[in-house]
């Protein structure tokens, strides 16, 4: 074998390794949105330290025969081997040509380039200015593990190449499951652009979807374009197609524009734009507004649009501001074009401009808030349906300060409120609430067992435009004092059979804030707290700062938890309930029940007993009515990824027949139905009406580099009508997801636990 070395190669890396990846890439990253400022350029191919270092490494020639003149034309045969540090390549026979500076091989061309290779018939390469050509190629990417072949490359720089008739695929194997074939793809490294002529993507072996041309990100970053269409069935079952246009404007700025035709209704246009930066010294904003507008309506004959749009901001470190609204031109928005139970059942619709200051230990909030409220359809002959309008703040401005373990070991907080409440309904009491909260605690805290008085004091005052039930002018002032005390023991035990450490933990809770007659005081934002475990440790039974409850009460409560020696919590064992040494006088309606002793009972357990089972529990029990009032019960197991199996039921009974109570089961699962086949499914019933609430079932099928799902959904809306969409999706590694409607996020939402069976490829 001979053997030369000479002077080093110029570093070329060929265009055509870097834009294959792109054509993968570019539709997945084009929906996400990379952080402020920081443009998503992906992994480059050759770090530039490296072709630094590459220029000056000399070049090594084989081959079983060499002739010519080193210094003219060097012709080598037979197993011909050149290299030069990362990049080599091997052919039957190749010849150098100086003054050229170009290199020609043909028979079995090797080339490989770090870790990626190309196998042609012929090549042709001038090391100079980086153009040439390469017949017949066939390649594979280290980098996404992707391959494809082609008929010819052309290099036409050191940052350009023509790829003629190329193909493209992430499967593995001489003939994948899918591949991308384009009669040409130009591409651009130096500008990071590609753009391809008569596209087809193929599925074994068959074309299901072409386009005349395509223009693509060569790195991956996130480049304008069309997204794949989605077709489906809107909430009302007609059917629909979108065809999304993704708008990169710049790093941290896009748009999405969503034409959407429906067949029933006509042509719907959104739009989504998002955007997120920094003004200096780390003082970052962020925001994101979608809009929707369905002009003409065939089915209801008018226009229709909605609206969303968000903002936050940080004036200084310490100042910041922002924006929540929501809008929509009629009642029957959510329920004509949602897709979830969820966006179906929105009618309150929060617009809210605020401003918030922090200092060391205090803090101060002003906002204006209004709502829209969307009337639910069933309304007009169903009042119990009717949506309560809430009142506008205008404005309401919050101030918290707080210290802990300052003098000695006391800990004292102060919060305060000034607002404005104001109604569009005549009639309706409109004013001004001044309200102050001071709280001042000692807790002592020691091994085994902690003390903590506490006193609050409640001050607040109403100026009111008018007052039905008594004075426009109202001032409150009532003391709280409270007592919570609690123990902890331990022990030593097991747990199926693991050693582990029992927790008893004994607490009492006694509150007494004298009685005031809050009657001619209106209602403007106070509700009773819901009961749970949480509650029974407060002092005040309302949410809200109309309303103070006179207690004189003893909370007594007991819990017992399993925990393993490594510091898991296993189990957790609770029950407590709230005992009244004088009924609370103060009510917020004429439902409240009155001469209570004792509150609900509360029994609540829950835990995770094994590495697959686990459960969550809640009995709330009425000791005077000696019956349950709600239950819920639920238990989740999961052996392993993509196995699942849920069950849930509740149980609430009617309360005063102003509160519907529910009798409802639910189960849903993701299970393995084979090796590659998986099911889906979710069922909501409806026990006490006997209906079927939602459900919902699908399959996935999991391929090396591919994934496919189907599946249909079923539920009823707040307008009380079904809505069923059906959606199909095929999701090609490292290309795109192609189908109609969107069953990721339908899964996702509706299975607690599901498992993405294709975790190599985007966010969901």
């Amino acid at each position: 074998m001979s053997w030369i070395t000479a002077l080093p190669f110029p570093s070329r890396r060929t265009a055509a390794l870097s834009a294959l990846v792109a054509v993968a890439s570019a539709p997945l990253y084009a929906q996400t949105l990379p952080q402020a400022a920081v443009p998503a350029t992906g992994t480059p191919a050759v770090p530039a330290n490296a072709r630094a270092d590459e220029q000056e490494l000399p070049v090594t020639m084989r081959a079983e025969e060499l002739t010519g003149r080193p210094d003219r034309e060097l012709n080598l045969f037979r197993d011909v081997e050149i290299t030069r540090g990362a990049t080599g390549i091997t052919a039957d026979t190749a010849c150098y040509r100086r003054v050229e500076d170009e290199v020609t091989a043909e028979g079995n061309i090797n080339m490989w380039r770090f870790g990626d290779r190309y196998k042609g018939d012929a090549l042709q390469l001038n090391l100079e200015t980086g153009k040439g050509w390469v017949l017949h190629p066939s390649y594979h990417l280290a980098l996404n593990n992707a391959q494809g072949t082609a008929r010819r490359i052309d290099f036409l720089g050191e940052d350009q190449a023509l790829v003629e008739d190329g193909t493209y695929s992430t499967c593995e194997g001489p003939n994948p499951d899918w591949y991308l074939k384009s009669s040409n793809l130009r591409l651009d490294q130096g500008r990071d652009v590609g753009t391809a002529g008569k596209t087809l993507i193929y599925f074994k072996d068959v074309p299901i979807l072409g386009t005349p041309a395509l223009s693509f990100s060569l790195s991956g970053a996130r480049r304008s374009g069309w997204l794949p269409p989605t077709i489906g069935a809107g909430s009302k079952g007609s059917a629909e197609v979108m065809v999304p246009y993704y708008v990169n404007i710049a790093p941290n700025r896009d748009l999405t524009l969503y034409p959407r035709y429906m067949f029933d209704r006509g042509l719907q246009l959104g739009a989504t734009g998002r955007y997120i930066g920094d003004t200096g010294n780390g003082l970052l904003y962020s925001g994101e507004t979608h809009v929707e507008v369905l002009a003409n309506d065939r089915v209801a004959h008018r226009d229709r649009w909605w609206i969303d749009t968000v903002h936050t901001q940080a004036i200084t470190p310490n100042w910041s501001y922002g924006w929540n609204a929501h809008a929509a031109s009629d009642d029957e928005y959510p329920s004509d074009f949602s897709r979830t139970v969820s966006a179906s059942a929105v009618r309150q619709l929060l617009r809210e401009l605020r401003t918030d200051y922090a200092g060391q230990y205090w803090s101060l909030n002003a906002r204006v808030q209004s709502y829209q409220v969307l009337q639910d359809p069933g309304a007009a002959t169903n009042p119990a349906l009717t949506v309560p309008r809430p009142y506008d703040r205008l404005p309401q401005i919050n101030f918290h300060a707080g210290r802990y373990d300052v003098l000695g070991g006391f800990d004292w907080t102060l919060d305060a409120e000034a607002v404005r409440f104001s109604h569009p309904d005549e009639g309706v009491v409109q004013g001004n609430r001044a309200n102050v909260v001071g709280q001042v605690s000692y807790p002592i805290v020691r091994p085994g067992w902690f003390f903590t008085p506490k006193a609050i004091m409640h001050a607040t005052r109403y100026d009111l435009d008018s007052n039905p039930l008594g004075d426009r002018q109202i001032t409150r002032t009532l003391p709280t004092v409270s007592l919570d005390s609690g123990m902890i023991f331990e022990r030593d035990a097991r747990f199926f059979g693991k050693e582990a450490t029992q927790t008893l933990e004994p607490r009492l809770f006694y509150v007494r804030t004298p009685y005031r007659n809050q009657d001619a005081v209106p209602n403007f934002d106070t509700g009773v707290a819901g009961f749970n475990y949480a509650q029974l440790f407060t002092e005040n039974r309302f949410v809200g700062a109309d309303k103070v409850s006179d207690a004189n009460q003893l909370t007594a409560a007991i819990v017992s938890r399993f925990i393993e020696t490594n510091g898991v919590e296993r189990l957790r064992l609770a029950v407590g309930s709230r005992y009244y040494f004088t009924d609370p006088e103060v009510r917020l309606n004429t439902f409240e029940q009155r001469n209570q002793k004792r509150s609900d009972a509360l029994l609540a357990a829950s835990g995770r007993i094994s590495e697959s089972w686990s459960f969550d529990s809640g009995v709330q029990y009425d000791a005077q009515a000696r019956s349950l009032y709600s239950t819920n019960v639920g238990v989740q197991y999961q052996p392993a990824p993509m196995k699942v199996l849920n069950l849930e039921y509740r149980f609430q009974r009617d309360t005063f027949g102003i509160v519907n109570g529910f009798r409802n089961a639910d189960v849903s699962a993701q299970w393995p139905l084979s090796q590659r086949w998986y099911g889906v499914s979710r069922v909501s019933y409806s026990v006490r009406d006997r209906k079927l609430l939602e459900s919902l079932v699908g399959l996935e099928y999991k391929a090396d580099c591919w994934v496919f799902r189907m599946g249909a959904q079923r539920f009823v809306t707040a307008a009380q009508t079904v809505s069923t969409p059906i959606f199909f999706q095929l999701e090609l590694n490292g290309l795109s997801r192609l189908g109609f409607g969107n069953p990721l996020e339908t899964f996702n939402k509706s299975i607690p636990g599901y498992t993405r069976l294709n975790t190599n490829v985007g966010r969901p």
